[in-house]
């Protein structure tokens, strides 16, 4: 990377940082498709690794809900498989076609959060819908790292209190970075200097989380999303036709 390209993508990651200080979610969902304007899609997703598995960890840590993991394990186990079977395909697939394809699953994410999921999950029937929504969200992760917006809509129908959300949240996306990352690590597509980078990115997304606290105690979190996602969205199409 030259000088111009990491000064650029520090500012990416403190943005990103921002976004999750502020809203509790979305660092990867701004960080990967900024990046991937000036570099590989695939760079770009193995560039977020530490900051998406450290701040994750701590989150789950954190939390100290436990009952998430048992809860929600066949949600992580379809997860995890349906990722290490998109990841080779993923890495198999031109440039401008990746591109093509985070563009869409970013538009898919911004509808997804626009429109959230109003579900009624009969708690008989949750391991299925956990072990559907896994498949889907870990065939998403697969090609773009982008979990969350599927994982949000499913969890808020459920209603759970704030502290297990982010507790159970955090196991979970956990449970998807992990084998994507490991499976592009066995690819050759996540090697040292990348995660040297990736760990330089945690001290740009450690001030965006302290600003990001602050503006949340003085800006409309509604307003704040809505442009968001509207720039998501028109980076979305940037992807698309680049």
């Amino acid at each position: 990377m030259t000088g111009l390209e990491m000064a650029t993508a520090a500012a990416v990651f403190l943005a990103g940082g921002m976004v999750k200080g502020t809203l509790g979610i979305g660092l990867p969902l701004v960080a990967v498709p900024l990046l991937s304007l000036f570099m590989p899609a695939t760079q770009a997703i193995a560039l977020v690794a530490m900051p998406v598995l450290v701040s994750n960890a701590w989150q789950a840590l954190d939390s100290g809900d436990v009952h998430g993991l048992r809860r929600f394990l066949p949600l992580i186990a379809t997860q995890l498989v349906a990722t290490l079977l998109t990841v080779p395909m993923t890495l198999a697939l031109s440039p401008r076609t990746l591109n093509a394809v985070l563009g869409a699953v970013v538009l898919l994410a911004v509808v997804l959060l626009c429109l959230p999921l109003r579900l009624h999950v009969p708690p008989a029937r949750e391991r299925w819908w956990s072990a559907g929504v896994g498949a889907l969200s870990g065939a998403m992760g697969g090609v773009s790292s982008l979990t969350g917006p599927l994982i949000i809509s499913y969890l808020a129908s459920l209603r759970l209190p704030r502290e297990a959300f982010i507790g159970s949240i955090s196991l979970i996306y956990l449970g998807s970075a992990i084998p994507l990352y490991a499976s592009m690590a066995a690819h050759g597509r996540l090697g040292a200097a990348d995660l040297t980078l990736s760990a330089l990115a945690l001290v740009p997304v450690a001030c965006g989380l302290a600003l990001g606290k602050r503006l949340r105690l003085h800006l409309s979190e509604v307003w704040f999303r809505r442009v968001l996602l509207a720039f998501l969205a028109a980076v979305a199409v940037a992807l698309a036709l680049k």
